[in-house]
């Protein structure tokens, strides 16, 4: 194996290390966001996993279900969306913006 190709092989090595320190590093990360003012919170992790929804009790009515849940699928997607740009821009880093087939975020 030539010269190039062992310092493309480590090169790669090192790339997958980084990748996975950064996986790692996603699952621990905590994305919270809120909606209606506050009173519907989110929070998920890197890896777009909801992990909490808190609702402040002032916001139930039984009378209006419908705009209680609206507002946790608003504090939802907008965490869902905050983690997949994090995950988006932290393996950008690693991988220099190269596309790698089966890599979706």
């Amino acid at each position: 194996m030539g010269g190039n190709m062992k310092k493309m092989m480590k090169q790669v090595q090192k790339m997958q290390e980084d990748m996975e320190r950064v996986q790692q590093e996603l699952a621990e990360e905590r994305i919270e966001t809120t909606a209606g003012g506050g009173v519907v919170r989110a929070v998920v992790n890197g890896h777009q996993e909801v992990l909490e929804i808190h609702i402040d009790p002032a916001v139930v009515d039984p009378d209006d279900v419908d705009m209680l849940e609206d507002l946790v699928v608003a504090a939802c997607n907008e965490a869902l969306r905050k983690a997949k740009e994090l995950a988006e821009q932290r393996l950008a880093k690693v991988t220099g913006n190269i596309s790698i087939p089966g890599l979706n975020f």
